[in-house]
């Protein structure tokens, strides 16, 4: 398996999980810290460091120390991955719609034969 199927593979694994997709809307507004993230999910502290694992690991999320405060950590989303789901999310759609088309074309053509 190539190095950017199994990208892939961890990005979808990661995202199949509906806290984690949370986790992902928060910061899509701007970077949280995981206390913050939990307390808006009602989810315990470990169960949050869980999920925020998994998404660094998949490589959707990043933690940035900061530099005021050595013990506050933000996550923020890290786009490029999702750059590449959406490009993925693409090549799948212009697929289906070349086949879609290509049915429709055909569904038609029989249509018109039995007039």
């Amino acid at each position: 398996m190539a190095k950017a199927d199994r990208a892939l593979d961890r990005t979808l694994v990661a995202l199949a999980d509906p806290t984690r997709r949370a986790v992902v809307a928060i910061l899509r507004k701007e970077p949280a810290r995981s206390s913050d993230m939990a307390d808006a999910l009602g989810a315990s502290r470990p169960a949050m460091s869980k999920h925020l694992r998994i998404l660094r690991e998949a490589e959707l999320v990043e933690e940035r120390i900061q530099a005021e405060d050595a013990r506050v950590r933000l996550y923020q989303l890290r786009r490029e991955r999702f750059a590449e789901l959406r490009t993925w999310i693409e090549e799948v759609e212009a697929f289906w719609g070349a086949e879609l088309a290509a049915f429709k074309a055909h569904a038609e053509r029989k249509h018109a034969r039995r007039r």
